[in-house]
């Protein structure tokens, strides 16, 4: 497998961890399947550079158009002028489609394991690090993890919910407990979806998670700012 470096994502996932902290990572995400509108009104570029101003050390941001409301114009924007590395989140099952998330400015790209096959995935994660960019290799089955293991993976996210069903489901940071044990030594976990509280949060870190990516509960909260660090629990909550 090609070597692969600690990227700009990665990064600043250890950053936040060596403070003491698991790293939150914002997910800008426009529409929500289950939950309909996010953005009510708010412009998502400025959103994404005040979650920065406030000490969101990373974004995710959602390019998917017909599910979740997204662009790769999006993608452009908020990596050019949030200041913090950016991963895309969206449906790649392309080589021109890394080609084009390089061009636009991200440090990290999504790997899904559900929507892809071990070959294609296998070519995908190599290409993308041919091009600079750090594969997130998403799983939420004990034989996606393994296969994650077998590939050398070093940036894993758990999906709590289900992405074929476009997270309608209502799971949580228990499905991260549950797969986590299995996680290649050494490589970075981000426990996805399905993170709604401080409670949520700090299960997720007893899991011995590195980050979780929240999108919902951020754009659905009062006041976005204390939901942000309400969410960034301190690694000392690790069992």
């Amino acid at each position: 497998m090609t070597d692969q470096t600690l990227g700009r994502f990665s990064s600043a996932v250890v950053s936040e961890n060596e403070l003491g902290f698991v790293a939150v990572i914002p997910d800008i995400k426009c529409f929500s399947p289950k939950e309909g509108d996010l953005l009510r009104g708010r412009d998502p570029v400025d959103t994404a550079k005040y979650l920065v101003s406030i000490g969101a050390p990373l974004l995710s941001v959602v390019t998917e158009p017909d599910h979740f409301g997204g662009s790769p114009e999006l993608l452009r924007d908020i990596a050019s002028n949030a200041g913090a590395p950016v991963l895309r989140k969206d449906f790649i099952t392309r080589e021109n489609q890394l080609a084009e998330t390089a061009e636009l400015g991200a440090a990290a790209v999504l790997l899904i394991c559900a929507i892809l096959d071990e070959k294609n995935l296998t070519a995908l994660y190599e290409r993308s690090i041919k091009l600079g960019l750090e594969p997130f290799v998403e799983v939420r089955a004990a034989e996606e993890m393994e296969f994650a293991r077998k590939l050398g993976a070093r940036l894993i996210g758990i999906n709590n919910r289900n992405i074929v069903t476009l997270e309608r489901d209502d799971g949580g940071p228990g499905r991260t407990a549950a797969l986590a044990p299995n996680a290649p030594a050494g490589a970075l976990l981000v426990s996805e979806s399905g993170i709604l509280s401080r409670d949520g949060a700090k299960l997720a870190a007893a899991a011995r998670a590195n980050a979780i990516l929240v999108g919902t509960a951020l754009w659905q909260a009062d006041d976005m700012g204390s939901m942000y660090r309400s969410l960034r629990v301190k690694r000392s909550n690790f069992s």
